[in-house]
């Protein structure tokens, strides 16, 4: 994200969105009631005096919408963001909805909290961190998948052909089964790699592109797992695989603090969960990290205990609801916290 305006005692800020994780922070900032400018397409007004209605071509307009709703469609790649025009040369009052994209320049006029503007600030700085993507494989199937801001992303799957021990006629050899990967991995905008599975396919593959594709593949890491697909790729981020990598991505983090919450739990330990109980531990200024997911976050549930712990100096983390992490954590109530010492 480039933010090319920033006045928060006005409210306004003025931002070019450049990742589809910029979308994703967006979703977490703008609210109902915020005011949001950006170029759109609108039909022309009906003329006056035409004779009978006819339907306007579609021309480019910058408007400005009142908000009343925020829809985040990660697989679509877009924002919508849907209510009634408050300013442009038409249809004053009348309902729209901006599609934003990346690439697309956009206006924010709101009344900014202080969590929003660490999530726009934390946006900015880590505008040019690379993306992780995962190839996890077997000898029946490969899929690749992309670490994002919000959450693990599902590119697409490769399936061999071979099924058990016997091959179908329609079975790809090795090296069409590795191309067919690579070349879904080479056109997904590429970053660090892991390549992951519980067998040996995963060894062919990087060997095959270590010596073809050695400029992607001299630096991947090859990972052992118990499991495959998708629940391979979360098998791998729970346990903290992926050294550097995975040790500095925001969804690593995330995942392993819920992880932790949910061992002391498990062990009556250091813990707090809930509305209740995390306001107990914070009055005894017993919170040393407070974990909320992102839909309470946006919805501003929790504001008065979030600011209450940012000033008591606890760690403050916001849980994707995208991921298996913000899952766990929204079933303890959206709200938990890893404790300093232990409440009687």
């Amino acid at each position: 994200m480039r933010i090319n305006h920033k006045d928060y005692k006005t409210g306004q800020i003025k931002l070019r969105v450049q990742t589809l994780d910029d979308l994703w922070h967006l979703y977490n900032i703008i609210e109902p009631g915020d005011l949001v400018f950006a170029l759109t397409t609108r039909r022309e007004e009906a003329r006056a005096d035409a004779v009978r209605a006819e339907r306007g071509e579609k021309k480019k307009m910058r408007l400005s919408i009142r908000v009343e709703k925020v829809e985040f469609h990660e697989f679509a790649d877009w924002l919508r963001v849907h209510g009634t025009i408050e300013d442009g040369p038409q249809d004053i009052g009348s309902y729209h909805t901006l599609n934003i994209t990346v690439d697309e320049n956009m206006t924010i006029q709101k009344v900014w909290s202080a969590h929003q503007m660490d999530v726009l600030d934390r946006a900015e700085k880590t505008m040019e961190r690379p993306l992780v993507t995962f190839i996890a494989i077997d000898d029946e199937e490969a899929i690749v998948a992309q670490l994002r801001e919000y959450g693990i992303k599902f590119i697409a799957s490769v399936v061999s052909g071979k099924s058990g021990k016997f091959y179908s006629t329609k079975a790809k050899r090795p090296d069409e089964y590795f191309e067919e990967i690579i070349g879904i991995f080479k056109a997904s905008a590429p970053g660090p790699l892991i390549i992951l599975g519980p067998g040996f396919a995963k060894e062919g593959l990087s060997k095959y592109g270590r010596d073809k594709y050695s400029k992607f593949f001299d630096e991947a890491q090859v990972v052992s797992s118990g499991q495959t697909g998708m629940a391979g790729v979360q098998e791998i981020l729970k346990m903290g695989i992926g050294s550097k990598i995975l040790e500095d991505s925001r969804v690593g983090l995330e995942t392993r603090l819920v992880e932790q919450l949910l061992a002391e739990i498990g062990k009556n330990g250091l813990f707090a969960y809930g509305k209740a109980d995390v306001q107990n531990a914070i009055n005894a200024n017993a919170v040393e990290t407070l974990l909320v997911t992102s839909n309470s976050a946006r919805e501003r549930i929790f504001e008065k205990i979030m600011e209450e712990a940012s000033k008591l100096g606890a760690n403050l983390v916001v849980v994707s609801e995208h991921h298996d992490a913000g899952k766990q954590l929204d079933a303890l109530g959206s709200i938990g916290a890893i404790l300093r010492y232990k409440l009687g």
